[in-house]
């Protein structure tokens, strides 16, 4: 008699889908139903598996997803691990804030890791850690050092969680996930069910066990486009000015020229960095105008 399990998709090889089952990896073939409803099941994504008397698996159903990001796409990803390089590229409050913005409006939370730190004379380090301290002080988790960060990792992605990396290209992401796979162990499992075991060079997101959830080995972003966020709803995304909110005087407030308005007291006694202000203005004005810079294209 044919069984039904629950899973999560690891990885999307040639038509085959590895699905992460409690009794270990399974290779499936999605059923026609899927491409006439032009369904496509990803990374990340919930499903239930069929697996029949002759052995052979087949997916038949995607669970609800809570959010679809990144390009290759990652499903119902929890958490970001944001890396961030102090150099080459060059570290940026502007881009850093675009990218947290981004993320909140995702709903999802983020972790922030400093690349190539080791590369910046000490002044210039010690200005850019005073800066990740206002984050920290937010409530955003910091990691200036990867071996701390891979130490801690494991423990903090809770169970069935997926996380995946993200940041400017060449800030040192793959660096930071070949170390961190060393340390975790990687192993996806052997493939209790496979279809098909031929090797193939086609590459897209796959998600390796880490601690008691997933992390995706491929970051799957590049520009960020904030254009889609409703103007008015841009200052809900800066964890700071969304817990001052409730002490301005108007409902809604947007924190420009409000009279009474706790965000800007804050701000004039510098309890909140001007660069973080005027990142929030930056970004209003790209909303405004509907177009991402053409800097950061």
């Amino acid at each position: 008699m044919a069984e039904i399990v629950q899973g999560t998709v690891v990885s999307l090889i040639a038509g085959y889908y590895d699905v992460q089952t409690p009794a270990g990896v399974v290779r499936t073939r999605a059923r026609g139903v899927f491409r006439k409803n032009r369904e496509k099941p990803q990374v990340g994504d919930s499903v239930q598996v069929k697996l029949d008397e002759q052995g052979l698996a087949y997916l038949v159903k995607i669970l609800p997803r809570k959010n679809r990001i990144g390009r290759p796409a990652v499903a119902n990803v929890d958490h970001v691990l944001l890396v961030i390089s102090a150099v080459e590229p060059d570290f940026s409050t502007a881009l850093l804030d675009r990218f947290l913005v981004f993320f909140a409006w995702q709903g999802v939370e983020v972790t922030i890791y400093l690349s190539k730190s080791d590369l910046l004379e000490k002044e210039k380090l010690a200005e850019i850690e005073s800066q990740l301290a206002y984050y920290q002080k937010i409530g955003y988790r910091v990691y200036l050092d990867r071996e701390s960060l891979a130490a801690e990792l494991p423990k903090q992605i809770g169970e069935s969680e997926i996380w995946t990396l993200a940041g400017q290209s060449g800030a040192g992401k793959s660096t930071l996930l070949n170390f961190i796979k060393e340390d975790a162990g990687q192993a996806t499992g052997a493939i209790s069910t496979s279809l098909n075991r031929g090797k193939h060079t086609t590459r897209t997101v796959t998600l390796f066990k880490l601690g008691e959830g997933f992390l995706a080995d491929t970051p799957g972003f590049s520009a960020i486009d904030l254009t889609p966020i409703k103007l008015n709803e841009l200052c809900t995304y800066f964890k700071e000015f969304k817990a001052l909110s409730t002490g301005c005087k108007f409902r809604g407030c947007q924190h420009l020229h409000e009279p009474k308005c706790a965000v800007k007291d804050q701000l004039a006694l510098g309890e909140i960095a001007a660069f973080r202000y005027d990142d929030y203005l930056a970004m209003r004005t790209e909303i405004e105008e509907g177009r991402m810079p053409e800097y950061l294209k």
